[in-house]
Parts: structure tokens; C-alpha cells; sequence
């Protein structure tokens, strides 16, 4: 069996330059800008993201897996009693959709185009 691996985890934030600047101050992590509603970290062990919201912050952590082919990996969500949250949609750099397991729990799934 194929292993996915856990390859990037993405948080919501209220206001981007502060958690930039939390994270650079206390933990020494590096950002990359896209566009406004979007920051990119490094240099902390795995790579993530913080997406900006205004909505209140519940569930605030979404672990992306990476698989190789999108359509085989959702089918096999699907056919495990997993639903998906999101379809797939294009961002820069890939392609991905959310999925919840099936205690509730979203996690994503991406690959490169």
C-alpha cells in the first residue's frame, strides 16, 4: 500500500501581519505573500499556511496530504465513507479538495498540476 504523507498544515488567521510577526518573533518561521488573503510558512519543521478569515476561528488547523494522482485518492476516500467538503479546485503551484473522515474531521488532499 502507498503511504500519503502529512506535507503541509494550514491555519486561519484574522489579520496576516501579526501572525507573521508572531511567528517570525517567536519561532524564527519565514512567509511568503499571496496576494492578501494568503501567507505561506517555512522553516518550521513542515511546511504550511495561514488563510485569512473573518469568520470565527473553530476548527483552526487543515492537514493537506500530498498523493500523485487526486482522482484516485478522492475515489478511495469516497468508496471509505469519507464526503467531500470541497471539489477540486486549481491555486497556484497544484490542484486539491477537502474531505471529511468519517468522525467529522476535514483534512485536504493536493498534488501538483
Amino acid at each position: 500500500m502507498n503511504k500519503t504523507p502529512i506535507n503541509y498544515i494550514e491555519f486561519k488567521a484574522h489579520d496576516l501581519e501579526k501572525i507573521k510577526l508572531f511567528y517570525t518573533a517567536c519561532f524564527g518561521w519565514a512567509f511568503k505573500d499571496y496576494g492578501g488573503t494568503y501567507i505561506s510558512f517555512s522553516e518550521s519543521g513542515i511546511e504550511g499556511g495561514f488563510e485569512k478569515t473573518d469568520e470565527k476561528i473553530i476548527n483552526s488547523v487543515l492537514v493537506v496530504l500530498h498523493h500523485k494522482n487526486l482522482e484516485l485518492i478522492k475515489n478511495k476516500i469516497i468508496d471509505a465513507k469519507g464526503t467531500i467538503s470541497i471539489d477540486t479546485f486549481s491555486f497556484p503551484g497544484g490542484r486539491r479538495f477537502q474531505f471529511m473522515d468519517p468522525s467529522g474531521n476535514e483534512l485536504a488532499v493536493w498534488c501538483k498540476e
